[in-house]
């Protein structure tokens, strides 16, 4: 079976994107059409927050994009240097807080030990935050354009002081009409699509419809989490699988129950 995902490929340390490969190991032919690009704003001023981690009780990455964009702070600004030699275990003298295995990894690969990967979500994030935290300083949260509002009110219910930097905006693939035109002209309807983000769904939903045409209706619609769900159900599409965390095994085991007979998770 034919599934579709939406979303751009990341290679693992196998050479192979880790949901295609979780996808093939039950049988399913997966491909990825990306539906979201990035443009990064704002990196001089946070560029130079991340110079003075004494100002802040620590660090708040809820995405990959944040990460790459304190990576480009780290490379622009010839900072490598003075990060590997002092600021780097200043940082890891505090809390960097993450969400999902995906951002830790990126976060472990600029040397800062991370706490928080399994809560799954940010609403479970900060949860954890609250339960932990106890610095006056303000954690320093580096988000992007789209953030929703759910860890920034939890923290300030809490009284748990926050700054927040906007280091990135996410704008619709310039690819996105091409390459689902194409996916459909030569795959055909996929027996699966998965969505990765409300983002994703506005951006990508209307051609999707349009390709769709009557079938639109066998078609088995999965989110990788509660947010993306509720943005789907919000359209009116039903939802036949949500993911049980944001990682490709519990995405590929929840795809494999929608596609059974009668099958839903």
């Amino acid at each position: 079976m034919k599934v579709l995902l939406l979303k751009d490929a990341k290679e693992d340390d196998c050479g192979q994107d880790p949901y295609i490969r979780e996808l093939g190991l039950y049988g399913l032919e997966a491909t990825l059409i990306p539906v979201l690009s990035f443009e990064f704003l704002s990196l001089p001023s946070f560029s130079e927050k991340l110079s003075h981690p004494e100002d802040y009780g620590g660090l708040i990455f809820t995405s990959p994009r944040a990460v790459e964009a304190a990576q480009l702070c780290l490379e622009k600004n010839n900072k490598t240097e003075v990060w590997e030699r002092s600021l780097k275990e200043k940082w890891n003298a505090k809390s960097v807080y993450v969400v999902g295995n995906a951002t830790a990894s990126l976060v472990s690969k600029i040397g800062l030990d991370t706490e928080g990967e399994t809560c799954g979500n940010a609403e479970k994030l900060a949860e954890y935050i609250c339960s932990r935290e106890s610095s006056a300083l303000p954690l320093l949260f580096p988000c992007g354009n789209l953030k929703r509002e759910i860890l920034p009110k939890a923290l300030k219910d809490k009284g748990i002081a926050m700054e927040s930097v906007t280091v990135y905006q996410t704008i619709p693939h310039p690819g996105i009409q091409g390459n689902l035109n194409s996916y459909y002209s030569q795959q055909g309807v996929p027996a699966s699509i998965t969505f990765f983000s409300p983002s994703g769904l506005t951006y990508s939903l209307k051609h999707i419809q349009e390709l769709s045409g009557d079938n639109i209706d066998q078609i088995k619609f999965a989110a990788i989490g509660p947010t993306t769900a509720r943005a789907l159900a919000a359209q009116g599409l039903p939802v036949s699988c949500t993911a049980e965390s944001p990682t490709p095994q519990a995405l590929a085991t929840g795809i494999r129950k929608a596609l059974q007979p009668h099958g839903c998770c």
